[in-house]
């Protein structure tokens, strides 16, 4: 029997059950995605509050003190008295407490300043690259990590090619004001063109040479390589260099690399590269 295309009022019940059905699912997903992402947020800023908490402890406990390096050797200099590195070599070195960072954590390695920024913190190494990505210099679980060495480099003995991570955080802890790099008037500065890098064995000062930006890969924290391997390195990451700093890199060079993330999705990697100038045994 034809109803001239009008629903029955069992039917229209059906319809308004099954809207209701509907709105109440969107709804309770929705709810479900809102509280996920406040609770991210909330654990995002939990650690980087546990980050800070950390290392303003370190900081004024006074572990680390800047010092002449008169005495240092310099590394490889070059012939050019007007380059920039005979100024460089003139500033104090950094000079570590590592008796003390070892108490904290047995993993600590050096300790690293970068000018101009924020980047002052111990650093770590694990036998991974994964381990200090997800945990705080305490060994605590925290999505902000730690400054960390590559497993695969010799921090008594620099390799060719020493590779240091740390996250790009949003409130610029651990490496997350590294972007400052980036900026005229952080790079204007010839004062911050340096980074100071002290290990239980060693003080020593880098120059910067290069920085840029670029799709993640393993190219640029390659540890080890051939004489004509390295010849090829130096030569890249020169000319991908964003900024022109007037250091020249040979294959008598030691290279340092710091590597973090450009923006927050991690599709792209900030990279810094500074060659070794100035070295003192402890």
């Amino acid at each position: 029997m034809h109803n001239n295309g009008r629903i029955t009022r069992a039917e229209y019940k059906k319809r308004k059950i099954k809207k209701k059905i509907i709105w109440y699912t969107v709804f309770i997903i929705s709810l479900i995605v809102f509280v996920i992402c406040i609770l991210k947020i909330f654990l995002w800023n939990q650690d980087n509050k546990d980050i800070d908490k950390i290392t303003k402890e370190i900081n004024t406990e006074k572990i680390t003190k800047e010092i002449p390096s008169e005495t240092a050797e310099n590394i490889n200099p070059p012939e050019n008295k007007k380059d920039d590195y005979w100024d460089y070599i003139k500033m104090d070195m950094l000079s570590v407490d590592f008796n003390e960072l070892k108490k904290k954590n047995n993993d600590t390695v050096g300790f690293i300043k970068v000018n101009g920024t924020n980047v002052n913190y111990p650093i770590v190494q694990s036998n991974d690259n994964k381990y200090y990505l997800k945990h705080a210099f305490d060994k605590t679980a925290n999505s902000a990590g730690w400054v960390f060495a590559d497993y695969r480099n010799n921090m008594v003995d620099f390799d060719k090619n020493t590779v240091i991570y740390g996250h790009s955080r949003s409130n610029q802890t651990v490496f997350g004001s590294l972007k400052k790099v980036l900026n005229k008037s952080w790079y204007s500065n010839k004062d911050n063109h340096i980074i100071k890098l002290s290990t239980p064995t060693e003080n020593s000062l880098w120059q910067i040479v290069s920085i840029y930006t670029i799709q993640p890969e393993s190219y640029y924290i390659t540890t080890k390589f051939s004489n004509t391997q390295f010849q090829t390195f130096i030569k890249t990451i020169k000319e991908r260099s964003q900024i022109n700093f007037s250091g020249t890199i040979n294959e008598n060079d030691k290279i340092l690399t710091l590597s973090t993330c450009e923006d927050t999705a991690g599709t792209r990697r900030l990279v810094i590269h500074a060659k070794l100038i100035k070295l003192d045994k402890r």
